[in-house]
């Protein structure tokens, strides 16, 4: 094999893919369209533009949202639930507080698998992992005639109590696998999260299963139609918690895969945050369907033990994100007297209406080229020429409807989304008590450097970066990741009951299997590490917090409750703004996760600039309702040193940034543009 790492993204409307070259040093970044009939087309066109010969690819890492569209869209198997007889309704009970409290018409989220379609199990397990009933086998088989005969294509096992002991779920595996053959799709709760809760773990081996047989095939397909390629390394998918494993591992495990594709823009952001010496970040990525918010704290990404889909909980851990339905093709449209932009999105096919292919209605990118912040020779590399007249007839269809002239109809468009996408990135940080003036905004996507500045503006934000390769930098950052394999294992303890030694005994034993199962990822001995925490709450409280240690073989001595019942008080401060040092706590979990080094590309060398002047031409281009005379410039011609004022676009093929009056841009040696608002 050679000496290209190569890593993929497919968002909604376009797939990226980012090429590093070990022997030059060098990137490369390409976009195709997304294909949805079939994803792995989209892929093998991009990677085409920027590879000459498959055979030297060394290293390959892919992120998907095939699972996710296939939870959103409610498009997964068709899935068999068995559970304990004596709680076979957990899953439609589900929990009781309401989300939106004043919400007349507030429900419960759907379930994905209906009543009808849960089969009672008898047999049982306590709470200490003793069985004071044994497995009903005969009607573990009876469900299997019913998966053969009823159209199911997925099976998932959510048994009481197995967090504790597993083996009535383990002997039901054994008789599904036996009755219908090892190609079953199957799901078991203390896989799919081992972990309390009996709610929480049915519905993770529950959304496990759903997806199962939409990534496996995709994945089945993918694999195969590299290897045609002449692609010999192996395929490595990104993971919600922000580190990969091999396809073969995510086919085995498909629920890691569910936020595969935005927390790629995280990693990336957590080596910008090491390349920029600034550690504190808000990450927005803004493509053709979502816009996507995240945050790194102190270098590292936030990452939390739940995710919460379509209000249907999942046990794992994954990179703390908050989506929205706001891209370059979120339509514009007129509701109630007023107007509205997305959540629907005019995607890849038709897209924008600009694009030609058949859309009517505005979206944001029409907007943004109406204004002239968009070259409509120029997108996405010159390869998409863009009708500006079509655009223009469009925004002023809609601007009809509101009494607006085209020009304000479509800076209205934008102001919305700007306003929508801003509360996003409140949501993530205000609501949680943490202050964004003190971070500095990434913004990456096709569209994000576009609406980028506006953003700051609206929040306070001071500073805002546009890495290289913006509109590819989800496909970067997956380059940046290792592998990573997460592990949970229930631990309740009130910490005056705490016994070191057990406890030490239990960690090593959670670190060594997660150490052994870098053995299937392919990573040298050598080149594996562990970290471990710990879930604990104050006494008689329902939520936990994720403490962590300082290393999976931390001295637990006598000290050891003191040193973390004072980091859980800084870490409940921090979230919650309050603590209360000595009140009793207690135990739920121990968490290690086992790190594989995949070898990280060094950062290119850009050359600084000779020559204080940049090639420019000029357009008209409109801020504020006036229109401005606006350089233009190609970010290839700018170097570490360069500085421009605004008014300024900056062009290049996976994104366009704008700099509007009154600020200034200038380039980090990274190459990295740095967006600050002039003084004065």
């Amino acid at each position: 094999m050679g000496d290209l790492r190569v890593a993929m993204d497919i968002g909604g409307t376009f797939t990226d893919v980012v090429v590093h070259d070990a022997r030059t040093g060098s990137y490369r970044a390409a976009k195709a369209s997304t294909t949805p009939d079939d994803l792995s087309e989209g892929v093998l066109s991009a990677l085409g533009a920027v590879v000459d010969s498959e055979a030297d690819i060394s290293f390959l890492v892919h992120g998907t949202t095939q699972g996710l569209n296939a939870l959103l869209q409610r498009r997964g198997a068709r899935v068999l639930l068995l559970a304990s007889a004596a709680a076979a309704d957990t899953y439609h009970i589900a929990r009781g507080p309401r989300t939106r409290l004043y919400d007349l018409h507030y429900r419960k989220p759907d379930p994905l698998v209906p009543l009808r379609d849960i089969v009672p199990v008898g047999g049982r397990i306590d709470a200490e992992g003793r069985e004071i009933e044994p497995l009903d086998e005969a009607a573990v088989r009876e469900a299997a005639t019913r998966l053969r005969t009823g159209g199911f294509t997925a099976v998932a096992v959510g048994y009481l109590f197995s967090h504790v002991n597993p083996a009535h779920e383990r002997r039901t595996r054994d008789i599904l696998l036996e009755e219908l053959g090892p190609d079953l799709t199957l799901s078991l709760s203390h896989e799919a999260a081992n972990e309390w809760r009996e709610y929480e773990r049915t519905s993770s081996a529950v959304t496990e299963a759903y997806i199962g047989p939409v990534v496996r095939r995709y994945l089945t397909g993918l694999t195969g139609a590299l290897a045609a390629r002449g692609v010999r390394a192996p395929l490595h998918v990104m993971q919600s918690s922000g580190g990969v494993i091999t396809a073969e591992s995510a086919r085995r495990r498909p629920l890691q895969t569910l936020l595969s594709g935005p927390v790629g823009g995280t990693m990336g952001g957590v080596e910008l945050a090491r390349l920029l010496g600034r550690p504190d970040l808000v990450c927005v990525d803004m493509g053709g369907t979502s816009f996507d918010v995240s945050l790194v704290v102190d270098g590292r990404p936030d990452v939390a033990a739940e995710a919460r889909l379509e209000g249907l909980p999942i046990l794992m851990s994954v990179v703390d994100l908050h989506t929205i339905g706001a891209g370059g093709g979120s339509v514009a449209r007129t509701e109630a007297g007023g107007l509205r932009v997305g959540p629907r999105s005019a995607g890849a096919d038709p897209g924008p209406v600009c694009y030609g292919r058949g859309g009517s209605e505005p979206t944001v990118t029409d907007a943004n080229l109406v204004l002239g912040r968009v070259d409509e020779r120029g997108f996405a590399g010159g390869r998409l020429p863009l009708d500006t007249r079509a655009a223009t007839t469009a925004l002023a269809r809609l601007g009809g409807t509101l009494g607006l002239g085209t020009r304000a109809m479509a800076e209205g468009v934008c102001d919305v989304a700007n306003a929508k996408m801003a509360q996003a990135i409140r949501t993530i940080t205000v609501s949680r008590g943490i202050e964004p003036r003190r971070f500095t905004l990434v913004a990456f996507g096709g569209a994000g450097p576009m609406h980028s500045v506006f953003l700051a503006r609206e929040l306070g934000i001071e500073e805002v970066v546009v890495p290289r390769f913006p509109g590819a930098l989800s496909a970067w950052g997956m380059l940046q990741t290792e592998i990573r394999r997460d592990f949970a294992e229930p631990y309740f303890r009130l910490d005056a009951d705490l016994d070191g030694a057990a406890l030490a005994a239990r960690l090593t034993e959670v670190t060594d299997r997660a150490l052994a199962s870098l053995d299937s990822e392919g990573v040298p001995q050598d080149a594996r590490r562990a970290e471990a925490a710990v879930d604990i709450r104050y006494a008689a409280q329902e939520y936990t917090l994720t403490v962590p240690l300082t290393g999976p073989r931390e001295p637990l001595d006598a000290d050891f409750r003191t040193t973390v019942a004072n980091r859980f008080a800084t870490v409940h401060r921090s979230r919650y703004g309050h603590a209360n040092p000595g009140a009793p706590i207690e135990f739920t979990a121990l968490r290690v996760t086992a790190f594989g080094d995949l070898g990280r590309p060094r950062p290119e060398v850009l050359p600084p600039a000779e020559d204080a002047d940049v090639p420019a031409a000029e357009r008209a281009v409109v801020f504020a309702g006036r229109e401005h005379r606006t350089r233009v410039v190609a970010r290839a011609d700018l170097r570490p040193g360069h500085a421009l004022a605004g008014p300024a676009v900056i062009t290049e093929d996976t994104a366009t940034t704008v700099v509007p009056p009154g600020h200034r841009v200038a380039v980090e040696d990274s190459g990295a543009l740095v967006v600050n608002r002039e003084q004065g």
